[in-house]
């Protein structure tokens, strides 16, 4: 029999969960990543590609791990034990949860870093350091805080405390109460930062930028990362998603649940494109400068328009609000794992993956002053938690859990859980998770390790 409710607690309403998995899905690729690769790509043409591969593959996959959180109602290696147990599988599936939470753990480890890097920036706008800087100069500081380790350090440190302050709270105290104040922040900042770029005198080469339609531009490679892009952008493989759907009421419907976070998550890239790029067309800037857009380009933009430190802070703090609800997502399946399997505390066991991930970050934060020199495989810590997680775990992950839901799952258990209005849907949905979604998954995974070896 199935569990009906979660040692953990549960979510107030379905509309708390669907802002805490946004949360989740919801962070730094967001903000600069998916608007770019959709700008360079076709634009509108790119833009329905990416929307069909997360009904292919993120919706679907989603699905799998919400009806597998709440029919186990336990952390993801719990819940993976146990309904393999109750479909009539060895417990073995439990290596999956294991794989989900490591990776989630190991991301958070270097996250926290980059993250430490938004505190930087909004601690640096909100005192107004950030004042008539060009290029070059916005460049010295960026390069100058990655050799900086102690000041790296301090804001590694303040944002591992928040976010483990968050997971010692529980569902209620903790998770659902920091969803309740962020995720509506994150919007109203996203919005009121669109409406500032609307009147940048640039907004409409911002939306050529982004929704221009040219499938000539749609290459192969092009839906290559659509799809990759549209795997990653849902936070799947990691656990976080099942987690928090251990936490959800047994009689709200998994599958528009996950369309309304798909959808929001979508917005969110989409909304912050259109806050973006009439900022950068209006100071004469790089679009396609990647991470560096983040923390060299747009520094630059902000200090050289009206008001611009103002709204450069709000930017910067948004952005912190979405690397904050990510972070606390990533660390929530091992903090439920210690406190069902060896019956810590909530406390105790957010001080103890506290400690260690604040460790293992350290680590990352030195590859970039003071053990730069130090390798593995050609890579320092960072870029190999980096590459051995988004390359090899998040991937293999989401390739089992499509394999796990399609394939060992009893129809009546999925039925049960998934509870679709109509037959066809479920019939729709159960020949996507067993065929379409691990062959798009396992594309993934072989091309970018291809990538990655062969570069």
């Amino acid at each position: 029999m199935p569990r009906t409710h979660s040692i953990h607690g549960a979510w107030a309403n379905r509309w708390i969960f669907i802002l805490a998995a946004t949360g989740s899905a919801v962070g730094l690729g967001n903000i600069w990543k998916f608007p770019y690769i959709a700008g360079e790509n076709g634009g509108g043409a790119f833009v329905l590609v990416y929307l069909v591969c997360i009904l292919l593959v993120g919706i679907p996959i989603m699905m799998s791990e919400v009806l597998i959180g709440r029919r186990g109602r336990q952390s993801p290696i719990n819940s993976m034990r146990e309904t393999a147990y109750e479909a009539g599988h060895h417990g073995r599936w439990a290596g999956v949860g294991w794989m989900g939470a490591l990776a989630g753990f190991f991301i958070f480890s270097f996250y926290s870093v980059v993250a430490g890097w938004v505190l930087y920036y909004i601690a640096g706008m909100g005192v107004g350091q950030f004042v008539d800087l060009g290029s070059e100069q916005a460049g010295q500081i960026f390069n100058g805080l990655l050799a900086d380790a102690e000041t790296l350090l301090i804001w590694h440190t303040l944002f591992v405390v928040i976010v483990m302050m968050v997971i010692a709270g529980g569902v209620n105290k903790g998770l659902e109460r920091a969803t309740r104040v962020l995720m509506p922040l994150l919007f109203v900042l996203l919005f009121v930062l669109l409406a500032y770029s609307m009147n940048s005198g640039h907004f409409a080469e911002g939306w050529d930028f982004l929704f221009h339609f040219d499938p000539s531009e749609l290459s192969w490679n092009a839906v290559l990362i659509a799809l990759g892009h549209a795997f990653f952008t849902l936070s799947l493989g990691m656990g976080s998603i099942m987690a928090y759907g251990s936490y959800m009421g047994k009689g709200d419907s998994i599958g528009g649940t996950v369309l309304t976070i798909a959808a929001l998550d979508t917005l969110v890239a989409l909304v912050a494109g259109l806050a973006i790029f009439p900022i950068v067309f209006a100071n004469q800037l790089d679009p396609g400068a990647g991470p560096g857009l983040m923390f060299i380009t747009l520094p630059v933009a902000f200090s050289q328009m009206a008001g611009g430190q103002v709204f450069g802070f709000l930017f910067f703090l948004m952005v912190g609000f979405a690397a904050w609800t990510s972070a606390i997502s990533l660390m929530e399946p091992g903090a439920a794992w210690l406190v069902e399997t060896l019956g810590m505390s909530r406390v105790r066991a957010s001080v103890l993956l506290g400690v260690v991930v604040w460790a293992l970050g350290v680590l990352a934060l030195s590859s970039f002053n003071i053990t730069a020199d130090l390798t593995l495989f050609g890579m320092t810590a960072f870029d190999f938690l980096d590459f051995i997680t988004a390359n090899v775990m998040l991937p293999l992950g989401g390739l089992l859990i499509a394999l796990f839901a399609g394939w060992y799952l009893t129809r009546e258990m999925t039925e049960d859980e998934l509870s679709l209005r109509s037959a066809l849907i479920y019939h729709a949905w159960r020949v996507v998770i067993r065929y379409v979604s691990p062959a798009a998954v396992a594309v993934i995974f072989a091309l970018n390790l291809y990538q990655k070896l062969a570069g």
